[in-house]
């Protein structure tokens, strides 16, 4: 599997440094971003293959990231994945409307993490292959 460009966009450094760890083990390039607007800001300039997305974020959060990325061709068709602390059905259900792929609970296994990413990053690889 060919390692990916992943954007994780948390306001906790602590979380971005266990996913930063642990997927850059795997190889993958990690990017990371506190706030909505940095988020919005490297997606621009570094086109990453896959967004970690957290819902709760101080300026523009991950709802309004969601929404302005699917509204850009450039950017409609990054994989979003939402990780969240809000485990309620109506926020799962509008960050996968928003166009978010996947969601996960915070928190969440390193384990579990990766098994997303990497079913995620398969199926680029699937795609670019075809």
């Amino acid at each position: 599997m060919a390692p990916a460009t992943i954007l994780a966009v948390d306001d906790e450094p602590e979380l971005t440094e266990l996913i930063s760890y642990h997927l850059g083990r795997l190889g993958h390039r990690v990017l990371t971003a506190a706030n909505g607007w940095e988020a919005l800001e490297k997606v621009r300039h570094e086109r990453p293959d896959i967004i970690l997305l957290d819902l709760m974020l101080p300026d523009l959060d991950g709802f309004g990231v969601c929404e302005i990325l699917r509204r850009d061709p450039l950017t409609a068709t990054i994989p979003v994945i939402i990780i969240s602390a809000w485990a309620s059905v109506d926020s799962r259900h509008l960050g996968l409307e928003l166009g978010a792929l996947d969601y996960i609970t915070k928190p969440f296994s390193p384990h579990e993490l990766i098994e997303r990413v990497n079913r995620f990053v398969s199926q680029r690889a699937d795609r670019t292959a075809g």
